[in-house]
């Protein structure tokens, strides 16, 4: 391992923790039916994981500008191997069910915020000579899609095909996850004493102030733009499954996860083709992302209302395709805004703005008494509109390569 590049090294463990975090995400039908639970409380499961991703967001990147990425990724690690572990032991409790998806949030808010800023900064040219432009931005995110769709690829075929399908997927992740330790050990560490990066003086309570985020194009266009990011990832492969259920049957489950991989795949295909778009359109790709969610989030709407998986399938094309160009250019005008001693902080709230998306399934399926899915989801749609149109305009305080275009 000595001989590969740095940011390789540091690659596993946000893969993991994406996997170890997203690949519940297509056994939602499995478990609402196995613990008898009712439809808004299934998709809370995503909401539980939101409360624990929004504090291993926000302070975890406070507390490794201090201590460093590499203590602060570890114990992301163990975090989700305790989640996985919860909902291992016990698969028909509420309690456990949800405090379980708690921890498994935390990892995976802890490696959004520390993993990225790592797998970043390891993407610099002091660290890697031949990084390209927009290494620090394409490498975490297409790490995380990765993890997120692979794990759930795995997890979704063995609780299909294979015996045990509330036990197996749950040991083979968390055995993943304790391997991880060791490529994460013998990355360089890039905040500290020993590093390159001088740590702040400040102690780390001190770091959860991130001024950059009270920028107007943080808190205008941005942040308006970050929870349709996941808000269309759950509609596709959290919401869809569930609603399709009567017309899918025995194959619920496959069904999830082929929504989840198709869903993450395309997002991951998309990345590096959005950021070019973004180039081309001298950093107006965010709304265009916005508008291919809307048109997703209708097309969810028409499968809703016709029961029909296949329209289903397009649906979740056209959400992964907008979830991946508004993740990428989202998370790209993070790092232009930030300055180096918030990149960790601001980061850590854009992704945690991102995860907000995940309640949407939830607010859709608590509202059913009252409306049909259909109607929600058109109404989300139209949403989104109202977030493309506020996300037009350039970013005015950029610090990065795009700063003499912008």
């Amino acid at each position: 391992m000595r001989n590969l590049t740095p940011w390789t090294l540091a690659v596993p463990s946000l893969f993991f923790i994406a996997w170890g975090g997203n690949h519940f995400t297509p056994l939602l039908p499995l478990y609402g039916e196995h613990a008898n639970l009712m439809p808004w409380q299934t998709n809370f499961l995503l909401g539980t994981y939101v409360m624990g991703l929004v504090p291993g967001l926000m302070i975890a990147a406070a507390l490794s500008d201090v201590y460093g990425r590499k203590p602060l990724t570890l114990a992301g690690l163990v975090s989700s191997a305790l989640g996985n572990l919860m909902i291992l032991l016990g698969p028909t409790s509420i309690a456990m069910l949800y405090s379980g998806r708690f921890f498994a949030g935390l990892a995976v808010g802890i490696g959004m915020s520390v993993g990225t800023s790592w797998i970043k900064e390891l993407s610099s040219r002091d660290w890697d000579p031949k990084a390209t432009t927009g290494a620090g931005a394409r490498r975490p995110s297409l790490t995380m899609t990765l993890g997120f769709g692979v794990g759930a690829a795995v997890t979704g075929a063995l609780a299909q095909w294979a015996p045990a399908p509330t036990s197996i997927p749950f040991i083979v992740t968390i055995a993943m996850l304790l391997l991880t330790v060791v490529p994460t050990t013998m990355a360089p560490e890039t905040v500290g004493g020993s590093s390159r990066q001088r740590p702040p003086q400040d102690s780390w309570v001190s770091q959860l102030r991130t001024p950059s985020a009270k920028t107007p194009d943080f808190l205008i266009k941005v942040a308006t733009a970050a929870p349709w990011v996941f808000g269309a990832g759950g509609i596709a492969y959290g919401l869809m499954p569930l609603v399709l259920a009567d017309a899918t049957g025995n194959f619920t489950t496959l069904y999830a996860t082929m929504l989840s991989v198709v869903t993450l795949g395309v997002g991951a295909f998309v990345q590096p083709f959005a950021q070019r778009i973004d180039r081309k359109l001298n950093g107006r790709a965010l709304p265009l992302g916005l508008a291919v969610v809307a048109i997703g989030i209708a097309l969810a709407a028409l499968a809703a209302y016709q029961s029909g998986p296949i329209t289903g399938v397009i649906a979740a094309i056209t959400l992964g395709i907008g979830y991946g160009t508004v993740l990428v250019t989202g998370l790209y005008r993070v790092q232009m805004i930030a300055p180096p001693q918030d990149l960790a902080g601001l980061t850590g709230i854009f992704y945690a703005l991102t995860y907000v998306g995940f309640l949407f399934p939830t607010f859709i399926a608590a509202l059913l008494p009252v409306m049909p899915y259909h109607v929600t989801l058109l109404i989300f749609s139209g949403l989104a509109v109202v977030s493309m149109i506020i996300a037009f305009g350039r970013i005015r305080y950029v610090r990065g390569p795009w700063a003499k275009r912008s």
